[in-house]
């Protein structure tokens, strides 16, 4: 059987796409938190591919490469620059492994990654030229290693997002490019997040949107004025953290909920947001809100894990391997209502 492409499928209906590796794999014990440098694919490939495996059977469609911070710069600044190839051509043939052994019918879709490079600077050529160079790179790895698509992401510098799609482009492969713009809700190069997606469809992104810093709730709003204004497939992967208007993303999110030991470092991001954490119930309800809208990209980014996933296919109305195991509250030995729960048992709820 032919393998659909990515448009043929979100012409279709809904992909779902997990991201997110970067705080699942360091609560698993395999990253350091605030370095977030992506050795897992050379130091624990086992746990990287199983993280893949677990998305996939909650629904993932796409196996993106873990490659994000994975980039030269990052690689300089730990001092293992040398391992810069090895560790992305690691984590891609870990991505295509699971991509070509679906649990369906249909192979997923493998994904190569590039993002926000952190040394990007407006007005600055030299700068801009070794992000290019370094973009350059790693795509050209990706397309060396069979990726399906690429995905360009976490972009707060509307120029640098342009760079990484024409980059992208030249492939030939389907290009995604989502941005996550900072608190001031503007991109830092001062161009509009609505703008700044309509030139991405302009210049050929295949699909368009948002990802990561931003949970549902600062998220949907722009969602649904680029929903309406492009053309092409738009992309919501949000963060799983209660953000606000006052608190648009979750670098500076405060902890209002009766911390009584705070961090040694100045804000709750990255190792103390746990409080402030969506329910599932709210990350359905924001897949649900997306597709409604006619958008058929979606996933989770920062504080995803697959039990997320899972939901997010589940509010699009997909039956992933995991749904199996949803929830089950009939049965519970106290909330239930099975009827061979005892009756005494099941009183003393409210006393619990």
């Amino acid at each position: 059987m032919k393998k659909k492409n990515l448009i043929e499928r979100l012409d279709k209906g809904p992909v779902i796409c997990a991201e997110g590796f970067l705080f699942e794999i360091e609560k698993r014990g395999y990253m350091s938190s605030g370095e977030f440098v992506p050795m897992v694919s050379l130091e624990n490939p086992g746990a990287l591919e199983n993280l893949h495996r677990d998305f996939q059977y909650s629904g993932s469609d796409i196996v993106q490469a873990f490659t994000y911070n994975g980039h030269r710069e990052k690689m300089r600044v730990i001092g293992k620059e040398e391992l810069l190839e090895p560790l992305n051509r690691a984590a891609l043939k870990i991505a295509k492994k699971v991509a070509t052994s679906p649990l369906g019918k249909e192979q997923n879709l493998m994904a190569g990654n590039i993002s926000n490079s952190n040394i990007w600077k407006q007005g600055d050529n030299k700068a801009q030229l070794e992000v290019e160079k370094m973009f350059r790179e790693m795509v050209g790895w990706a397309v060396d290693e069979g990726a399906d698509i690429l995905i360009g992401e976490t972009f707060y510098y509307a120029e640098e997002a342009y760079t990484a799609l024409k980059i992208m482009k030249e492939t030939g492969l389907p290009s995604v490019i989502t941005i996550a713009p900072y608190g001031q809700n503007i991109m830092r190069d001062q161009v509009s997040i609505l703008d700044t997606c309509k030139e991405l469809e302009q210049r050929g992104g295949d699909v368009v949107g948002m990802n990561c810093h931003r949970g549902p709730n600062t998220m949907l709003p722009y969602l649904k004025e680029i929903r309406k204004a492009l053309k092409c497939h738009v992309a919501g992967l949000p963060i799983n953290y209660r953000t606000t208007e006052d608190n648009p993303t979750f670098f500076n999110l405060p902890d209002r909920n009766g911390c009584t030991c705070h961090t040694p470092h100045e804000t709750t991001f990255p190792t103390a947001l746990d409080p402030m954490q969506c329910n599932r119930y709210e990350i359905r309800q924001f897949a649900k809100e997306a597709f409604d809208i006619g958008i058929n990209y979606l996933g989770v980014c920062c504080g995803a894990n697959p039990m997320l996933i899972r939901e997010v296919a589940e509010a699009v109305g997909l039956k992933v391997p995991s749904s199996k195991y949803r929830e089950n509250m009939e049965n519970h030995y106290m909330f239930g209502k099975n009827k061979r729960i005892p009756k005494h048992i099941k009183d003393y709820r409210n006393k619990a």
